[in-house]
């Protein structure tokens, strides 16, 4: 079995919607105990709690959300409903396991999410945005899902904010008035029990509203 660091950096490596069902449907069986738990994976309860901070409220959409890691965590603080959506279907039986979810979708956000538009008012992502993932071409999708005024929060690993383009993403939606109260929360993505070249990465929660 490979060890969480090499299972990392086979994660960052991915470069295709295909690469991503396939690897994470292999992933998923072992992903808690192996990478979660064995990892300190931190970072989903930070998303969820800088959510529930800014005031976020359900209906909630969790947008890669895995194993469910991030919807338990926000159940944890009594939010709620909250469905969950990610392209692989082995990782969303998983998520559906914990009684954490009111609902799952699986989707390739590249082609969008098949919701009704303006339906959430509350739309997190724990993880989904980082190396060899999605990259900001994908937000539009994320914001047609949800009400006028809703809270966002979407972790963006540190080390791709500004090289995958997420900064002026940020900045043109910002500029075109689709968001407002943008703010960049920094924070670990893993626990001292972390090891290996990643165990100090950190991510930016990006906060904001949609207009």
């Amino acid at each position: 079995m490979d060890t969480p660091k090499q299972k990392l950096s086979d994660a960052y490596a991915l470069t295709s919607p295909s690469d991503s069902r396939q690897f994470y449907g292999a992933w998923a069986d072992s992903y808690d105990s192996e990478f979660a738990a064995g990892e300190g994976y931190t970072l989903p309860e930070s998303v969820a709690r800088a959510f529930a901070d800014a005031g976020g409220q359900g209906p909630i959409l969790d947008v890669g959300a895995g194993t469910g890691l991030c919807g338990v965590a926000l159940r944890r603080l009594g939010l709620e409903p909250v469905d969950a959506t990610d392209i692989s279907p082995a990782m969303l039986g998983r998520a559906l396991r914990k009684d954490a979810y009111r609902d799952v979708i699986e989707a390739d956000l590249t082609e969008g999410i098949p919701v009704p538009r303006g339906v959430y008012r509350g739309v997190v992502s724990s993880g989904t945005f980082t190396h060899g993932h999605l990259g900001p071409e994908v937000l539009p999708a994320l914001l047609r899902t949800a009400t006028l005024d809703a809270q966002f929060a979407l972790s963006v690993n540190a080390r791709v904010f500004e090289t995958a383009g997420f900064d002026q993403a940020f900045e043109r939606l910002q500029n075109g008035q689709w968001i407002k109260d943008f703010s960049l929360e920094d924070v670990p993505i893993y626990g001292p029990a972390a090891r290996g070249p990643h165990r100090n990465d950190t991510a930016f929660i990006a906060l904001f509203h949609k207009v």
